[in-house]
């Protein structure tokens, strides 16, 4: 671990430990706190009290700018977080056989009628945050973390349920064409 990341770790912990200590020593805090109903409350209850508990490890701030992606030289995290409930769809690559794409989505979910049904098969990988995805023929919607990866296949109906809020979602795509059915 490079001193940086060690000195972030280390003023995150020690963030999170005044936090700690102020909802032991305020009642109305600690019911606060009681009362949120998942890891972005919480985090969003911290800000409100001072403290910048969100960032998770190994994600950069997130406002930075990204470099740009022509340059060789190009991060795959860094960049401004889209307005609340949209999305930004980058191409990084593109041949007539793949298409690798970077989206950066913020609080996004698909409409409530609306399903994904591509023509292309798609893998993804989260590079930061986390997801809530549904697939049409699966009972339970299917949580994804930062480094998780997954297989869509061409024709496999689905849709976004959440993304996170500031500094977002960001998800690497590889999508590809599906053989011609025989």
């Amino acid at each position: 671990m490079a001193e940086a990341q060690l000195q972030q770790f280390l003023e995150k912990v020690r963030q999170l430990n005044a936090f700690v200590a102020l909802s032991e020593a305020d009642p109305a805090l600690r019911q606060a706190l009681r009362d949120c109903g998942d890891h972005h409350q919480v985090v969003a209850l911290a800000r409100s009290r001072g403290f910048e508990i969100g960032r998770r490890w190994g994600e950069p701030p997130g406002n930075e700018p990204a470099v740009d992606a022509g340059d060789g030289g190009a991060s795959l995290v860094r960049s401004p977080c889209p307005a609340d409930g949209e999305e930004v769809t980058t191409v990084l690559l593109q041949t007539p056989q793949l298409r690798l794409e970077r989206i950066h989505s913020c609080n996004a979910r698909s409409p409530e009628d609306f399903w994904y049904d591509q023509s292309e098969h798609e893998w993804v990988l989260l590079l930061q945050g986390s997801a809530t995805l549904q697939f049409a023929d699966e009972a339970e919607p299917r949580a994804l973390a930062c480094g998780d990866a997954l297989l869509i296949s061409a024709g496999r109906r689905h849709r976004v349920l959440a993304s996170d809020p500031p500094p977002g979602t960001i998800w690497l795509a590889l999508f590809w064409p599906a053989p011609p059915a025989h």
